[in-house]
């Protein structure tokens, strides 16, 4: 079993390698970036800082209406502030990377969207508390939110997102952890 786990714990390690490497390279060429800042809440007292790198590949689809499907990716590192008078470990890192794929207005000063993502998280630490544990460091993040980007370039954005954690039944016991959080980003 405990071979299991290592080999589990490696092949992650191994996937959130390849997938920032592929970001970084693939921003090689980016028409634009951004860095984001959130913060959010989560059941059982957890509160969350998170920084996150974008990128806009400036890829759209669809044009509906006046609006079109576009994709971002993202990268993050957040710090979860675990409050539980018997947190174990009260402070937890979380890295990640994730693409977003948008439904965005095409044009003018106020852009709004809706979003959805399914990416990769990798947890410093397993255990919450002692009635607490995420069987993996390995998690997966599933999002949805609103925003808009806005400003005469577009530099400006700003949303509402929900993100669920969990390693999707991998390991157990699986209790995933739900974050609601409000984001501001600048694009460069």
């Amino acid at each position: 079993m405990k071979k299991n786990k290592s080999v589990w714990h490696k092949r992650s390690l191994y996937a959130a390698l390849f997938g920032a490497l592929a970001v970084v390279s693939a921003g090689a060429h980016a028409d634009q970036f951004g860095i984001q800042i959130a913060g959010g809440e989560a059941d059982h007292d957890v509160r969350k800082a998170d920084l996150g790198v974008v990128w806009d590949p400036n890829w759209t689809w669809w044009e509906i209406g006046g609006f079109h499907f576009t994709v971002v990716g993202e990268a993050h590192v957040a710090y979860w502030d675990i409050r539980e008078s018997q947190a174990s470990h009260p402070n937890i890192w979380e890295f990640g990377l994730t693409p977003m794929f948008r439904f965005i207005k095409s044009s003018g000063w106020f852009r709004p969207y809706v979003e959805a993502g399914v990416g990769v998280r990798l947890l410093s630490h397993v255990r919450e508390t002692p009635d607490r544990t995420f069987s993996s460091a390995f998690q997966f993040a599933d999002v949805v939110g609103v925003g808009a980007q806005f400003g005469a370039h577009q530099n400006y954005q700003a949303g509402f997102r929900f993100q669920h954690l969990s390693n999707a039944g991998i390991e157990q016991p699986n209790p995933g952890i739900n974050f609601s959080q409000i984001y501001l980003q600048y694009n460069f």
